[in-house]
């Protein structure tokens, strides 16, 4: 990650007097986000805004705390003398990073029984991690319900939409190919575990493992030179 990432400001805008924090690479983006800043997409550039509407003085405790959760993790915040602070919260480890560690275990996974056993920690009809978001997004619907806006209702169906149609079709889609992985009972072929045994029939002397060397390469051909005219 390139170290100008590392670099943010936090500052009270002098025209807008808008708290806005600017810089960073997306662990620090959402780290804005957990403590309450709102993302503002542009051609140009992407930063954070503090919520409208804060009663007086919330915008300056949201950029305390923005300052101090960024630099309790390692990165260099250039913020007004209102934000400074010496506070360090401890930084806890957030949900998305548990469920993104299953895109690891697939990366490391040597049979179809080891990618089926990761897949069904999001297909599991009961418990699973669609099966939980699908409850977050009928939850969110109800919220919006009885929200009193004149476009919550739409928000509603959007949310109900998007969670009978779309995340169904995921659902359905990643558990049949779950299901397919379980029932082949094969290793793959490109990531066969390594025992580090050599067989009795080894004959190389030097063989630390049993594994087959590597394929080889055949050399590509210099390309072809042009004859030069004959007079």
């Amino acid at each position: 990650m390139p170290l100008a990432n590392r670099f943010l400001e936090i500052r009270r805008d002098l025209h807008s007097e808008e708290v806005l924090a600017r810089g960073g690479d997306p662990e620090a983006h959402s780290v804005l986000q957990r403590t309450g800043f709102v993302p503002v997409v542009r051609v140009h550039e992407t930063y954070h805004r503090a919520p409208t509407s804060l009663i007086e003085n919330d915008d300056a405790r949201l950029g305390i705390e923005a300052v101090a959760r960024l630099r309790a993790v390692g990165y260099h915040v250039d913020c007004d003398e209102d934000f400074d602070t010496d506070r360090r919260p401890v930084h806890d480890l957030p949900l998305g990073a548990s469920v993104a560690h299953l895109a690891q275990r697939i990366r490391e996974a040597t049979t179809t029984w080891d990618a089926a056993g990761v897949l069904t920690e999001l297909t599991a009809s009961h418990d699973g991690i669609l099966a939980a978001l699908e409850e977050v997004l009928i939850a969110t619907a109800e919220f919006h319900d009885g929200l009193g806006d004149a476009a919550d209702p739409h928000i509603a169906r959007r949310l109900r939409y998007l969670a009978e149609e779309h995340l169904q079709d995921i659902r359905s889609d990643l558990s049949h190919t779950r299901n397919a992985l379980a029932d082949r009972h094969i290793l793959h072929p490109g990531r066969s575990a390594c025992t580090q045994e050599v067989p009795v029939t080894e004959r190389e002397r030097s063989a630390v493992c049993a594994c087959p060397p590597p394929p080889r390469t055949v050399p590509v051909p210099p390309p072809p030179v042009a004859a030069g005219l004959r007079r």
